[in-house]
C-alpha cells in the first residue's frame, strides 16, 4: 500500500505543480484584462481554442467565467499548497487534496455536462478535460484515504512524562 500511495501523491504532485503554472498564466486569460499577459501567452491560448475547438475559451460564457475565478481564487492557492504539502510530508495535506478534489470535480462535472450535452466538442476536446476529471477524482480519494501513519495521529498530543516525586 506505501508503494500505490507515493505513485499517487507522485501524480499528483505533477498535477498540482501543472495547475500552479498554468492556471494563473493560461486560464487567468479568461477572466482578466489581455495586456496583463506576455503576447506568447496570449497566442498559446488563442492556438489552443482553434486548434481543439474549445468555444467556452473561446466564447466565454458566463458560467465557465464563473468557474475560472473560482479556479483562480480556490483551487490555485489550494493546488500551491498541496505542492508544498506533498513535496514536505505535512498532514494537512489530505485536507488539501480533499477541498481540491471536491471543487475541482464539481467544477469538470459542469464543464463536461456543457461539452457533451451541447454537442458542439469534439473527441480532441473531450479526451483534453477527461484528464482532469480523473485527476479530480483521485484528489478527492487521496483526501479521503489516510495514506501514512502520520496522518493517522493527526490532531493528537504527545502525552507529557510527569516527574516522580521522591
Amino acid at each position: 500500500m506505501g508503494a500505490l500511495c507515493k505513485l499517487v501523491d507522485a501524480t499528483l504532485f505533477i498535477f498540482f505543480l501543472f495547475i500552479a503554472i498554468v492556471a494563473p498564466l493560461i486560464d487567468g486569460q479568461t477572466c482578466l484584462p489581455h495586456h496583463l499577459f506576455p503576447s506568447f501567452l496570449v497566442e498559446l491560448k488563442s492556438w489552443y481554442a482553434q486548434d481543439y475547438g474549445d468555444y467556452m475559451v473561446s466564447e466565454k460564457p458566463h458560467f465557465f467565467v464563473g468557474i475560472v475565478w473560482l479556479e483562480l481564487v480556490f483551487q490555485w492557492p489550494l493546488a500551491v499548497a498541496c505542492v508544498y504539502g506533498i513535496a514536505a510530508g505535512k498532514s494537512w495535506v489530505s485536507t488539501a487534496c480533499l477541498m481540491y478534489g471536491a471543487s475541482t470535480l464539481t467544477s469538470m462535472v459542469a464543464i463536461l455536462s456543457e461539452l457533451s450535452m451541447s454537442n458542439r466538442a469534439s473527441e480532441k476536446l473531450l479526451m483534453m478535460y477527461y484528464p482532469f476529471l480523473g485527476l479530480a477524482v483521485l484528489a478527492l480519494l487521496r483526501g479521503v484515504l489516510a495514506c501514512s501513519g502520520k496522518n493517522a495521529s493527526a490532531g493528537k498530543r504527545p502525552v507529557p512524562h510527569r516527574k516522580k516525586k521522591a
